[in-house]
């Protein structure tokens, strides 16, 4: 994890007890999730190819910041069409006036779709600019784990509040989970708590399926329970021979344990609508060359 990232996941890491801000950015079990086995559903057999699918440029973290133009048209080139962006050092749009930004991805024939970035600065500010370049969302990437359900509480209000904003913008706001969310706390999932206690009109959820996965909780089972909350996923892969407690697994995708034929069938019928690749690791590899396989992977995966 690059010194950036770490800047960034502690300054959204922390809620003061009593206090209305929530931290912002981009659950380990040892249970065997069935969504972890043999990869059963041939890609290329029925069904029909991905009408779009996009990138989180965190993926490209160690390259896009020394040429942010020359990566997005590599990723062009790949099959993208659609980005996820994040708040780093040279902010959302890349040190580019954000309609420039737009216009940039407009000649690539791409559209930045939704960005994570820190709910706690200049909200209705980053709202007001997402809508004008055309984002759908913008997204709260990470909490960190509560000590409380009282916190918990505090965070689905502030979704709210967020949402209304969003609203008033005419975008929408989400939650992109990470483990912790899906632990109990005092007999509560948080997860649970905060799907139920958000307004369905303006907050909306991003599944991670590879942090779904890694903390031991079932996928298919989120995506049935909660159907048209889960519109973005993350689709992220994590090595066959991970140990069930092992967090910092992430592989190419396609090469690894998770059985995204299966879940990603049941993400679309339960209304799932962006489809988007997260890679966090690369052994013998190098960043653009796992989001060139990736798109690969995704070309070739077809849903009914």
């Amino acid at each position: 994890m690059s010194n950036n990232r770490r800047q960034f996941l502690s300054l959204s890491g922390k809620v003061a007890a009593g206090a209305f801000l929530l931290p912002q950015m981009a659950c380990t079990s040892k249970t065997t999730n069935p969504n972890t086995q043999n990869k059963t559903t041939d890609m290329a057999n029925t069904g029909a190819p991905l009408a779009a699918f996009g990138i989180q440029l965190y993926t490209l973290r160690d390259i896009i910041g020394d040429d942010p133009k020359g990566t997005l048209q590599q990723l062009a080139g790949f099959g993208y069409t659609q980005i996820e962006g994040y708040e780093g050092d040279q902010g959302i749009y890349w040190n580019m006036p954000h309609m420039d930004f737009k216009a940039y991805l407009t000649d690539l024939g791409m559209s930045m779709v939704s960005s994570h970035c820190d709910i706690n600065t200049n909200f209705e500010e980053k709202a007001a600019q997402a809508a004008e370049a055309g984002l759908e969302y913008l997204l709260c990437p990470y909490l960190g784990a509560q000590d409380s359900m009282d916190k918990w509480k505090l965070i689905a209000d502030q979704f709210n509040a967020c949402g209304d904003i969003c609203k008033k913008n005419g975008i929408r706001f989400a939650y992109h989970n990470h483990d912790y969310s899906f632990k109990a706390l005092d007999g509560v999932i948080p997860q649970d708590y905060l799907m139920e206690n958000t307004n369905p009109d303006t907050v909306d959820y991003e599944l991670d399926l590879y942090w779904v996965v890694t903390g031991g909780a079932d996928p298919i089972a989120y995506l049935k329970k909660y159907p048209n909350r889960f519109r973005l996923s993350h689709v992220k892969d994590r090595a066959k021979d991970a140990k069930p407690d092992e967090t910092h697994a992430s592989v190419t995708l396609g090469t690894g344990s998770i059985d995204y034929p299966s879940i990603l069938q049941v993400a679309k019928d339960n209304g799932m609508k962006y489809f988007i690749l997260e890679q966090e690791r690369y052994d013998n590899t190098t960043p653009i060359k796992c989001a060139e396989d990736g798109a690969k992977y995704l070309s070739q995966l077809r849903l009914s």
